[in-house]
């Protein structure tokens, strides 16, 4: 009986894989992809450098708003200072100078000492009447003196003068100052006659001479 030849090992292996590669319900093995190559990012765009001039107008609108905080700190002197600053180092913000200018006006008003002195004849007969209802009498004295140095002959100036020397006790000169005012305004003989300013003349010999014809109508 002869005997049967047994295959090689090698070959049969090499049968049992490619069965193994073609089981039914399973998808061929697909052959590995390289992954696509990504496109290379561009790079970050860099934007343009602010020119000189965009640099000094907003360093002007920087110190002018610092001035703008001074103001309503209400820090007069400072705010000043710093609105002179921006006309001086930024003279080409013209448009900004505008409104620098408006408030510097206003700093310096705030900052300027208000004088009070009176100017011209109307301003020191004002000044002396506020100055005789408070009891200034020795202001009330000087602003009607200078009052009459530019107007000699204005009744009215000379009335309140005699009121205020006789609210300073001071009877000849204000008996001298009536007299000149009801010489220049005989209405005046009537004002003093019911004046409570005059009380203290009224029993004066010369006081009622000047008052003549309104002696009636003094009170009692």
């Amino acid at each position: 009986m002869a005997k049967q030849r047994r295959a090689p090992k090698k070959a049969i292996s090499r049968k049992k894989k490619r069965i193994a590669a073609r089981v039914p319900g399973r998808a061929p093995a697909q052959p590995a992809q390289e992954p696509a190559a990504q496109p290379a990012a561009s790079p970050p765009r860099l934007e343009a450098a602010p020119s000189p001039r965009e640099v000094d107008h907003q360093d002007a609108v920087n110190v002018y708003e610092r001035g703008l905080k001074s103001l309503q700190q209400r820090n007069y002197q400072r705010a000043a200072e710093i609105f002179r600053s921006v006309l001086e180092s930024y003279p080409e913000e013209k448009e900004l100078h505008e409104r620098v200018r408006l408030y510097l006006n206003v700093c310096e008003r705030a900052t300027t000492p208000v004088d009070s002195t009176p100017k011209n004849f109307d301003e020191r007969v004002y000044a002396a009447t506020l100055a005789m209802n408070t009891g200034a009498y020795r202001d009330a004295l000087s602003h009607l003196q200078a009052a009459l140095r530019e107007r000699p002959d204005h009744d009215h100036a000379h009335y309140m003068l005699a009121a205020v020397y006789t609210s300073l006790r001071s009877f000849p000169e204000a008996l001298s100052q009536l007299q000149r005012a009801i010489e220049l305004n005989p209405d005046n003989r009537t004002q003093a006659a019911q004046d409570p300013d005059f009380d203290a003349l009224r029993d004066h010999t010369r006081f009622r001479a000047l008052v003549g014809v309104a002696r009636r109508l003094m009170p009692r």
